[in-house]
Order: structure tokens, then sequence, then C-alpha cells
């Protein structure tokens, strides 16, 4: 095992370990993490392990784990499991958001972020169509145009950083 993959592996064992004595010691401080945490918990690890390791591809799994363990709890505890109907137009997005992680790690932020921020868009405005049909809150959905204003100030912001460039 390489140095700095056993001690990203050395690390997350510990914090994983003082978690868990202290959930056990201290179980009345911890009763508001339900099941979905351990999805999160468990999304998160990837990300940690990939900064550790130096390997950015591992934040892709893991902000797609962390993000369903995050719609799981937004379910369990508000939503309801009906609004899946919908929710689930979010993986898309958090692929992106995994690619985005990715290419900060690994060194690539310019290569990863367009790819990224187009499955963010797209996860985001199918969130919105596939919403408004199923159930989520109209009040919520008439700000589906700020989707519209963000992307254009990204062109027009990266425009203007390729322009600096030459």
């Amino acid at each position: 095992m390489k140095k700095r993959a056993a001690i990203s592996l050395g690390t997350i064992l510990i914090l994983a370990g003082a978690f868990f004595l202290l959930r056990n010691i201290y179980p009345e401080f911890f009763e508001f993490l339900t099941w979905p945490f351990i999805v999160i918990g468990v999304g998160l690890v990837f990300i940690l392990a990939g900064i550790f390791s130096g390997i950015g591809g591992l934040a892709i799994p893991g902000a797609i784990i962390a993000g369903i363990g995050g719609i799981l709890y937004a379910q369990d505890h508000a939503l309801g499991f009906a609004s899946w109907n919908y929710m689930w137009t979010l993986i898309p997005g958090l692929v992106g958001l995994g690619i985005i992680l990715s290419g900060i790690i690994d060194g690539h932020v310019r290569g990863s972020m367009g790819g990224g921020l187009i499955l963010i868009v797209i996860s985001l405005v199918m969130f919105f169509i596939f919403g408004g049909n199923f159930g989520l809150d109209p009040e919520f959905i008439k700000y589906w145009p700020v989707i519209l204003i963000a992307l254009g100030v990204i062109i027009v912001i990266s425009l203007f950083f390729k322009g600096k460039r030459r």
C-alpha cells in the first residue's frame, strides 16, 4: 500500500472510530443522526479518501452517495418518500458535482468544470419540470428562471476569463 493511501485509510479509520466511540458514550447528543446519515457518511468517506489520497475519482461516487443520503434525509424528515417522483432528477447534478470535486482534487478544474456544470444545469431543469408536475411546492417552482440567470452569468464570466488569457 502506498504511503499516502495508508495515511488516508488510517486517518479515516481514526475519525470513524472516534465518531462511533463518542456516539456510544453520548447517545443523547447524537439522537438527530437517523439512518440517512449513514448513507451521507459513506459518501463523505469516499470524498475524504479522494482528498487525502489525491485520487479525485473517488469524489464522484462520494458526491452521489452523500447526495442521495441528503435526499433520503429530506424525504424521511419533511417531504415524504412520494417526492422521489421528482427528487431522482437531482442525481445527474450530483454526478456533475462529483466531477467538479474530482477536478479540484486532481488539479484539472478547467477540464471538469464545463461538464460538471452542464450536468448540474440539466439536473435542475429536470427537477423543476418533474417537480412541477409531481408535487413540488408552487412557491418554489416560480424561481426556476434563476437557473437561466446563473447559466448566463457562468457563460459571460467564462468568456471574460478566456479573453484575458489571450
